[in-house]
């Protein structure tokens, strides 16, 4: 999370201690030193023995300057030393965003030189799965909005008319109908961990080398599992009530030609279990199942037809990636699609649609042909973004955490947001096949709620602010 200390402001990172260098070094040549027009009195330097490095901000029109400190630590602090009174309040905000995306961009190239093992108590211990695995897709089918599963089947009805005729759209519509009703059993059954009251935690152990390191890695690892480590690891620890530390895994490491590094490793416990009944409990829910995948992307998703059959899914990604309070407020955000049976109501504004275009209007369906799709989808799409936008303001609503889920939505969607710069892609965000809208406007939305538990109906002004972002981006 960001978290304001009068002219200062921290960034949580996952970074260990012996990287920090490496990410003051990265800030200083792929941000500060690549835009020399807006930053000067570059200075990179010890205090208190810690990496600092200094510069001064200039206004992007050249109006107002901030003078700027990052010491490194857990979290960095980043401090606004002096602020030119006629700097515009968007260019520190700016300013905020850039070093928050910045540092997500050196931690996602220290992902490189990192061994991650990640498990839950009492389960197996499984490898990561690439984001791209079959598994993981067939899962995104049930999870969230469902949409990709209503348009492989929309995309197959043609072959259906073909055997069952002018039946197909109908038993189209109830297979898939069932499937919703089932999708919280297929998510759970595909999921790699189950969390229980009584295995409660995810654990997670990283460690770092330097980059310049990461050849010898490979080469040390040749012809041994990650799996073998980790089981190696977790037998002569958690097995055994023990803390994952040096004391415990330095022999482990170096068996395999590493060694272990104090400044060079973390651990993470993450109460999963605990933060999703909170959440429950903040909601009036009953508690769903806990379902973890041991999936880098970072990644969290309600599946179910409502509260009472819901599946919680969350990545290690997320995990790893993520601070408990931003964790709890994702959560938060899931929970909302779950209360308020999001995935029936997509179900039954896609299933509405086809219908319509099956038996109403298929002549001009078959004039139009894809820019008929192109239209109807994109509008399936843009109300979906409602419900997206909704469940943001919900979580803001219940939990009072807002700038903590604008936060942990910049961390996830650090990429999208500096595209989103461009006004073009802007645009491309809000008309495209997805049903989020873009993270720019939903951190905007966020952030700009200063008392979220006098929100009104989260829907209602998600529609309207919605409505406005899309203006407004045109």
């Amino acid at each position: 999370m960001v978290e304001r200390i009068d002219s200062s402001f921290t960034i949580e990172t996952e970074l260990a201690e012996g990287y920090f260098g490496y990410l003051l070094r990265f800030i200083m040549d792929q941000y500060l030193l690549a835009d020399q027009d807006r930053f000067g009195n570059v200075e990179l330097k010890l205090v208190d023995k810690k990496p600092t490095l200094s510069f001064r901000a200039i206004g992007s029109r050249g109006v107002g300057f901030a003078d700027v400190e990052i010491t490194t630590g857990r979290p960095i602090l980043v401090q606004l030393v002096h602020v030119d009174p006629d700097t515009p309040r968007e260019e520190i905000e700016r300013l905020e965003e850039d070093l928050t995306i910045v540092v997500n961009l050196f931690e996602e190239k220290a992902r490189t030189a990192t061994i991650y093992f990640a498990w839950a108590e009492g389960e197996k211990i499984l490898p990561e799965k690439p984001p791209a695995s079959r598994r993981n897709i067939i899962r995104n089918m049930f999870s969230d909005s469902m949409l990709p599963l209503f348009i492989l089947f929309a995309a197959i009805n043609v072959y259906l008319f073909l055997v069952l005729g002018q039946y197909a759209p109908i038993v189209l519509v109830l297979v898939q109908f069932l499937l919703v009703l089932a999708s919280g059993r297929i998510v759970a059954r595909m999921a790699d961990w189950q969390i229980t009251p009584q295995n409660p935690r995810v654990h997670v152990f990283a460690y770092q080398l330097p980059f310049d390191g990461q050849e010898d890695f490979r080469r040390k690892l040749r012809g041994v599992s990650l799996i073998q480590i980790k089981s190696e690891i977790y037998d002569k620890t958690l097995a055994l009530g023990k803390p994952v530390d040096c004391s415990e895994i330095g022999e482990i490491l170096s068996k395999h030609g590493l060694e272990c590094s104090t400044e060079n490793m973390s651990t993470k416990t993450i109460d999963v279990y605990g933060i999703v009944r909170k959440v429950a409990e903040k909601f009036g829910l009953p508690l769903p199942r806990i379902v973890v995948e041991n999936l880098t992307i970072p990644n969290a998703a309600a599946s179910g037809p409502g509260p009472s059959q819901g599946v919680m899914l969350i990545t290690t990604g997320l995990l790893v990636q993520l601070e408990e309070d931003e964790i709890y407020t994702v959560v938060g955000h899931e929970f909302s699609h779950l209360k308020g049976r999001d995935t029936l109501v997509f179900f039954a504004l896609t299933s509405l649609e086809y219908l319509i275009r099956a038996y109403l209007i298929w002549p001009l369906v078959m004039y139009l042909g894809f820019f008929y799709l192109f239209i109807s989808l994109g509008l399936v799409y843009f109300i979906a973004k409602f419900f997206e936008g909704k469940s943001d303001l919900e979580a803001a609503k219940v939990l009072g955490q807002p700038r903590i889920l604008a936060q942990a939505l910049r961390k996830i969607g650090f990429h999208r947001l500096q595209l989103e710069r461009s006004p073009s892609f802007r645009i491309m965000e809000w008309i495209g096949w997805d049903p989020h809208p873009p993270i720019y406007f939903r951190v905007e939305q966020l952030e700009k709620l200063e008392a979220p538990e006098r929100l009104g109906n989260p829907l209602v002004q998600s529609i309207r602010n919605n409505i406005e972002g899309f203006l407004k981006a045109l």
